[in-house]
C-alpha cells in the first residue's frame, strides 16, 4: 500500500485541522491504519488507529477526545481531524499500515509525512 499524507499546515492554539491519507491498492479496507506522529527532536509517538472493517477506533490519551480518525474505504483515504489543537501536537504526521500498539511503522509502511505547527 502507497501512503500519502496532506493538509499539514500552521495553525493557532485551539484550532483545528484534518489530515488525509490517500492509498493506493485495494488491499486498503482490509487493512488496520494508523496515525502517528513524530514531535521535533523526539521519537515517534502513538496518536490514534482504526480496524479495517468495523471501523473501530482508538486513540492515545493525550488525543483522546480531541482527535478523530476515520476512513473511506471506497475512496482509500484516511483521515485525522484534529480539534483544540495545543503546541505539544506540533510534529511531523505519518499515517501507516497496523494497529495502535503495533512497533514503530518501516519507512515502507508510512507516508512520507505532513508538518503539522501549532503556535501563536
Amino acid at each position: 500500500v502507497h501512503l500519502v499524507e496532506s493538509g499539514g499546515v500552521s495553525v493557532q492554539p485551539g484550532g483545528s485541522l484534518t489530515l488525509s491519507c490517500t492509498a493506493s491498492g485495494s488491499a486498503f479496507r482490509n487493512i488496520a491504519m494508523r496515525w502517528v506522529r513524530r514531535p521535533p527532536g523526539k521519537e515517534i509517538d502513538r496518536v490514534a488507529a482504526i480496524a479495517s472493517t468495523t471501523k473501530d477506533a482508538y486513540y492515545r490519551n493525550p488525543v483522546k477526545g480531541r482527535f478523530v480518525i476515520s476512513r473511506d474505504n471506497v475512496k482509500n483515504i484516511l483521515y485525522l481531524q484534529m480539534n483544540s489543537l495545543q503546541t505539544e501536537d506540533t510534529a511531523v504526521y505519518y499515517c501507516a499500515t497496523g494497529g495502535l500498539y503495533s512497533p514503530e511503522p518501516a519507512p515502507y509502511e508510512r507516508g512520507q509525512g505532513t508538518q503539522v505547527t501549532v503556535s501563536s
